[in-house]
C-alpha cells in the first residue's frame, strides 16, 4: 500500500469485534472508505483445532483457550489480598484469567452467542442523562430489527408480509439467531426430565399460574426477545437465541467478509496489527492510529511474541474510531495522553486532554454457579470426546444436529429479585455440563465430568461501578492493570443490593432442582454445597467465587465534570475527529448479555458518523421501520 493510498481513508477504526466490525461493514456499505486494525488473525485459519474452535457452537469453551485465538487478562475482583485469594480461581501474583478474544471478529468469535437486545430503559437512561432523543428505546429498536435475520419464529416469519407482525423481530437483518437447543434433546430422558421439573416447580410458583401461563404463550413460547403488547420484559421460563446460521457460529467475521466481498475498494482489513497510539495534527485532533505490524506482540496474548514489530501508521481524512473494548480503548486513550493526569505522569506520558473518567466506571456482572452431580452422564453427550471427528461432531458437520449445534443452554430463566429496579436482574441457564468460571484449563472440566447439571445465575443491572483500568507502563505491548473492586470494596451502599439478589437466585434454582434430587436423577449439589445454607454462607459464597465476563462502561458517555468521556454522539471530550465505539461506552451495564447492545450501539454510530459526514440529520439514515 503506497502513502497515497493510504492517505485516502475516511476512516480507521481499532478493532473488529461487536463494536468495530459492525460500525466498519456498515460505514462501507455506505460508500465510506475504511481502515480497519485487528491485533490478531481469521479465525477460521489452519492452526491447532481451527476452524472447529470457531465454527462449531459446543466449542466455545476451547475457543476461548485456544492459543490462536486467546488474550489472557488476569484481573482483581478485590484489592485486598486475603479477600482475593479466598476465589479458588485465582492465581497468586497474577490474578483470575479473564479471557478475551484477539481475532477477526473480536470476542465474538470465542462467546457463547446469546443474542438478546437490553432492555428499553437501558436506552432511555441514556436519553435522560444525555438530553439526546436519538437513544430512546423507541428509536433504538430500529437497530435491533436491522440487525436481526430471526429464523426461530418460523410462523411469524411466513406471514409477515401480510402486514401482521407484533414480535419486534427483524426479519433481512446481517445476523442470522437460531433456537441454542436441538430438538434432539428430546431423546435425553434425564435432559427432558430436567426440562419437564423446572417447568412445573416454576409454574406453580407463580402467583396466577394459568394467567401466566397464557401470557407466556401470547407472549412467544418463550422468546425472550419478543416485544410485548403490555411493553413490559419478559419474565419467566425461556430458550436462548443464538447467533449461528444452520447451528455453526455466525457473527462479525461473516459480516466483514462479506462486506469486503461486495464492496472491496471500501474496506481494508489489517490483520496482526496492534494499535499503539492515536495520532494528532497541530490543532489536538485526532488524524490517524500508530501500530506494530506482527503477530501475538501483545503480552495477553498465551503465547507472545519476543518481537516488537514494524512500527507502522494510517491516516484518516474524516475519523478515528476506538472500538477496543472495556479494557483496551481506555488503554490507547491514556497512552495517547488522555485520562487521568495524575496516572499519565506516573508513566511518563505528557498530558493532552485531562479526562479523569477514561478507566473508571468500569462494570460487570455478577456470575455464580450451582453445580450438582447426576446419576448418569447425559445420553445427549454419549461419544462426546469435544474434538473433530468424534461422533458428535460428525453429526453436527453432516446436519448440524445434535449438541455440538447449541452453546449447552438447555434452559433459561428470566425473574426479578426483590432488589430489582424496573426490570428483572436475574438470569438463570441449565447447562448439561460442569461450569464454574474462567481459570487456567477451565475447559476440561466440561470435556472431563460429563454428569454435572450447571446452574448459571447472572445478575444483571448491578450497582457497583467502582472497577477500574489503569496502565501498567507505558510500553503499548504490556496489559493494564485492571481491578473490578467487587460488592462492598466498591460501594457498600449499593453492595448489600447485589449480594442479596445473588443469594436469593441460588436459592431459587435450588427450588427448581428439588424435584430432580427428588426422584435421583440429581445425586448431590457439588457447589455451594448443601451444608452452605444461610444467608450468610451463601452470601460468603457469592463474594469469594463470583466473576464476570461483559466487561463494560470503563469510557462511558456523560458530562465530563462527572467522569463522562464521550458526548452522546461517542465524540471523546476535548479532542475532536475521536469517537470510541464498543461496550467501555456505556454509562451503566446493559441488559443480560453485552453483544446485542454493542451491535446497536455500532448501528447508531455508523448513522451518526454518516450524519456529520454529510451535514444531514441523523433521521436521514434512520432505518425506515420501527416498531412502537
Amino acid at each position: 500500500m503506497t502513502d497515497d493510498q493510504a492517505s485516502e481513508w475516511d476512516y480507521v477504526i481499532v478493532g473488529t469485534g461487536a463494536g468495530g466490525g459492525v460500525l466498519a461493514a456498515r460505514l462501507a456499505e455506505s460508500g465510506m472508505r475504511v481502515f480497519v486494525l485487528e491485533a490478531g488473525g481469521d479465525p477460521r485459519a489452519e492452526a491447532e483445532r481451527l476452524p472447529d474452535d470457531y465454527d462449531v457452537p459446543a466449542f466455545h469453551a476451547f475457543a476461548c483457550e485456544n492459543p490462536a485465538l486467546a488474550w489472557n487478562f488476569h484481573v482483581r475482583h478485590y484489592e485486598d489480598e486475603q479477600r482475593q485469594a479466598r476465589d479458588p480461581k485465582y492465581r497468586a501474583g497474577r490474578g483470575v484469567l479473564y479471557p478475551r478474544a484477539a481475532a477477526l471478529g473480536g470476542c465474538t468469535v470465542h462467546g457463547a452467542m446469546i443474542y438478546m437486545p437490553p432492555h428499553d430503559s437501558d436506552w432511555d437512561e441514556i436519553a435522560r442523562i444525555t438530553g439526546d432523543v436519538s437513544w430512546q428505546a423507541s428509536r433504538m429498536r430500529r437497530y435491533a430489527q436491522r440487525i436481526e435475520n430471526c429464523r426461530h419464529r418460523p410462523v411469524w416469519r411466513a406471514i409477515r408480509h401480510l402486514g401482521i407482525d407484533p414480535t419486534g423481530h427483524g426479519w433481512g437483518g446481517w445476523l442470522r439467531t437460531e433456537k441454542a437447543m436441538p430438538l434432539s434433546v428430546l431423546h435425553d430422558d434425564g435432559l427432558m426430565r430436567a426440562l419437564r421439573d423446572t417447568n412445573g416447580t416454576l409454574t406453580r410458583n407463580l402467583p396466577a399460574p394459568l394467567a401466566s401461563a397464557w401470557h407466556w404463550m401470547r407472549g412467544g413460547w418463550g422468546d425472550p426477545n419478543s416485544r410485548r403488547a403490555s411493553g413490559d420484559s419478559f419474565e419467566g421460563l425461556c430458550y436462548t437465541p443464538l447467533a449461528t446460521a444452520r447451528h455453526r457460529r455466525y457473527g462479525v467475521r461473516e459480516r466483514l467478509r462479506d462486506v469486503a466481498r461486495r464492496h472491496p475498494d471500501n474496506i481494508h482489513v489489517e490483520l496482526h496489527a496492534l494499535a499503539t497510539r492515536v495520532l494528532f495534527d497541530a490543532q489536538g485532533g485526532a488524524i490517524g492510529i500508530e501500530y506494530r505490524k506482527g503477530a501475538r506482540l501483545y503480552r495477553a496474548h498465551a503465547e507472545p511474541s519476543d518481537s516488537p514489530g514494524e512500527v507502522r501508521q494510517v491516516f484518516a481524512r474524516r475519523e478515528v474510531i476506538l472500538c477496543g473494548g472495556a479494557f483496551n480503548s481506555p488503554q490507547l486513550l491514556m497512552l495517547s495522553g488522555i485520562g487521568p493526569t495524575e496516572d499519565l505522569q506516573a508513566h511518563g506520558i505528557d498530558t493532552r486532554v485531562d479526562l479523569q473518567g477514561v478507566g473508571r466506571n468500569l462494570q460487570d456482572r455478577y456470575e455464580v454457579t450451582v453445580t450438582h452431580e447426576t446419576r448418569q452422564p447425559w445420553q445427549v453427550l454419549d461419544g462426546a470426546r469435544w474434538t473433530k471427528d468424534d461422533p458428535l461432531w460428525q453429526r453436527w458437520k453432516s446436519s448440524g444436529d445434535g449438541m455440538y449445534g447449541s452453546n449447552g443452554a438447555a434452559i433459561g430463566v428470566v425473574t426479578r429479585s426483590d432488589r430489582a429496579g424496573n426490570e428483572p436482574d436475574i438470569f438463570c441457564m441449565a447447562l448439561p455440563a460442569r461450569f464454574e468460571g474462567y481459570f487456567p484449563q477451565f475447559s476440561d472440566l466440561i470435556r472431563d465430568e460429563p454428569d454435572r447439571l450447571t446452574w448459571a445465575i447472572l445478575k444483571a443491572h448491578t450497582r457497583n461501578r467502582a472497577g477500574r483500568v489503569r496502565l501498567r507502563s507505558a510500553n503499548p505491548l504490556d496489559t493494564p492493570t485492571v481491578n473490578f473492586h467487587y460488592f462492598d470494596e466498591g460501594d457498600e451502599d449499593d453492595a448489600d443490593d447485589d449480594l442479596s439478589a445473588v443469594v436469593q437466585a441460588i436459592r431459587s434454582v435450588r427450588e427448581l432442582t428439588a424435584p430432580l434430587h427428588a426422584s435421583g436423577f440429581v445425586t448431590k449439589e457439588c457447589l455451594p454445597g448443601a451444608d452452605c445454607d444461610s444467608d450468610g454462607a451463601l452470601a460468603q459464597y457469592v463474594r469469594d467465587t463470583a466473576w464476570g465476563h461483559h466487561a463494560s462502561c470503563s469510557c462511558p458517555i456523560g458530562e465530563r465534570e462527572h467522569g463522562g468521556v464521550l458526548d452522546s454522539t461517542l465524540a471523546v471530550h476535548g479532542v475532536s475527529r475521536l469517537r470510541v465505539v464498543d461496550a467501555s461506552a456505556f454509562p451503566r451495564i446493559p441488559g443480560f448479555f453485552i453483544a446485542a447492545a454493542v451491535y446497536m450501539l455500532a448501528e447508531k454510530a455508523a448513522d451518526m458518523l454518516l450524519a456529520t459526514a454529510t451535514q444531514a440529520p441523523l433521521s436521514t439514515f434512520w432505518p425506515a421501520k420501527a416498531i412502537g
